[in-house]
């Protein structure tokens, strides 16, 4: 026999947990518990498991007021127990816990319960105590106060019951006539949006996880990196299936709206961002920028330019080449016109050259040869950042790092770091969580708009708008020809 007190240590120490790795990879399946535990990609956690889909700190299971609990901790692709996406909630005897809405699968079992132990429990539940009071058994087995209870609320009842019959009469039938079906339906679009955005966000994640694949297989033929890259491929391949499928359930591009909001939904989402989680008047702002093109030659003069000079196929192959949308393109056009032998201001980095606008060190960064004239606005034949071709490839490879690290696979954000200069902008950007669903341009135009200078805004919407323009520009009162139809039909091939 123990002593008291050892007896309430035992009845307060939480029970065994086991938990079993049924779907994912891991370097050990089965586990037991019985203090808090993380689970997650990260080394820092008691249960690693390695998949993309899995954030680094992805869920925490811990014992708290009698029970065990998991909690997401702000994965990236959520955490579902049971089929259901969770924030906070309590565990039973047996639980199917999954990280991501596709992702790995543990089992996860409280020891300890037995079947008569959970039927003595129930005894206790707040439904048993309603029974044993407002029951309607027999008075043999009750005791005085048991009944001077029933009596008292029998009474209330037959009081209360004629006043209220009608009313709730009256409210079951109109809801049931003409608010469940518009509940139903409110709460399925709802849930169908957010597993659409869960289904987006994972794709990006995913992206991210495979980054170093990616940039290796640029470089490398290594088999087993191209087999990394062939299985990232068709798995993302699925998931745009999954999400487009969400997309023609919820008619995000249904009959409601115009042609020019369609490009511009679509057009959005080449850049990487979720067209679902649109913020309000983005369109409307899109538009205002493409008026602003109309005023202007600029952007008919541009890409003649860059047709002229057969910078067009280059451009948008290279960009292929660093798994980037062609659409970049147009980023080039915002810089210089595509004039190669653009000087910009002096400013206290240097004076940035070429079609890219690099600055010198940048340039020095990616690969290029500054020149003697590096300090005077003037072309210089020996500065590479005049070199239409190298320029382009170091372009498109300080973009793609940029895409892969703090703007979290969000094109826009490429374009406003681009613009605005990585130290600064990614001072606003890091203070935002580091997964694509919450460190995005949708994101970072609701928390820092008033933060962004007007000069880096103008910019991102005035590439984009081109960009749009760039889709069907007679639909939009220009007189040219899309310039990226063919590498456009590539990239989504």
């Amino acid at each position: 026999m123990g002593t008291e007190d050892e007896k309430k240590t035992n009845a307060s120490a939480p029970p065994a947990v086991t938990l079993k790795i049924e779907k994912g990879q891991a370097d050990k399946t089965d586990f037991c518990f019985s203090e808090p535990f993380c689970i997650g990609r990260g080394k820092n956690c008691e249960v690693q498991v390695s998949d993309p889909t899995v954030s680094r700190s992805h869920a925490e299971v811990s014992f708290q007021g009698g029970s065990w609990w998991v909690r997401d901790l702000q994965s990236a692709n959520g955490t579902f127990l049971d089929g259901m996406k969770v924030e906070r909630a309590p565990l039973a005897g047996e639980n199917r816990i999954q990280l991501g809405i596709s992702g790995p699968v543990v089992y996860l079992t409280i020891e300890g319960i037995s079947q008569g132990e959970a039927t003595q429990m129930d005894r206790y539940s707040f439904t048993h105590y309603m029974h044993h009071y407002t029951g309607d058994s027999g008075a043999d087995n009750i005791g005085k106060h048991t009944m001077m209870i029933r009596r008292a609320f029998q009474q209330l009842q037959k009081r209360q019951e004629r006043k209220f019959v009608g009313i709730i009469a009256v409210i079951v039938c109109l809801f049931l006539a003409a608010g469940t079906y518009a509940v139903f339906k409110h709460m399925q679009v709802r849930k169908q949006r957010l597993l659409a955005e869960d289904i987006f966000y994972a794709m990006k994640s995913l992206e991210l996880e495979f980054a170093g694949f990616l940039k290796t297989a640029r470089v490398s033929k290594d088999a087993q990196t191209l087999e990394n890259v062939e299985n990232y491929r068709a798995r993302r391949k699925k998931m745009e299936e999954s999400y487009d499928q969400f997309i023609d359930t919820l008619g995000v591009y249904g009959k409601r709206i115009s042609e020019e909001e369609r490009i511009i939904l679509r057009v959005a989402r080449t850049f990487g961002e979720c067209e679902i989680s649109m913020p309000a008047g983005f369109s409307e702002e899109v538009l205002g920028y493409i008026k602003k093109w109309k005023s202007t030659k600029r952007l008919e003069e541009g890409i003649d330019r860059a047709r002229r000079n057969r910078y067009i196929s280059k451009i948008c192959e290279t960009m292929l080449a660093h798994d980037l949308a062609p659409q970049f393109f147009y980023l080039g056009l915002q810089e210089s016109n595509f004039n190669a032998g653009a000087c910009g201001p002096k400013t206290r980095y240097g004076i940035a050259k070429g079609i890219w606008q690099f600055i010198p060190s940048t340039a020095v960064k990616y690969g290029l040869r500054v020149g003697p004239l590096l300090h005077l606005r003037g072309h210089d034949p020996r500065d590479e950042r005049h070199h239409f071709g190298r320029s382009t490839l170091a372009a498109a490879r300080y973009l793609r790092d940029i895409y892969d690290t703090e703007a979290q696979a969000s094109g826009l954000l490429v374009i406003a770091s681009y613009n605005w200069g990585e130290r600064r902008v990614n001072e606003l950007i890091r203070k935002m969580p580091e997964n694509p669903k919450e460190r995005n341009f949708w994101r970072l135009l609701a928390n820092y708009r008033n933060e962004i200078p007007q000069e880096t805004y103008d910019y991102v919407f005035y590439v984009i708008s081109a960009a749009v323009i760039g889709e069907n520009p007679g639909l939009f009162g220009f007189d040219f020809d899309n310039p990226l139809g063919h590498f456009q039909e590539k990239s989504s091939s």
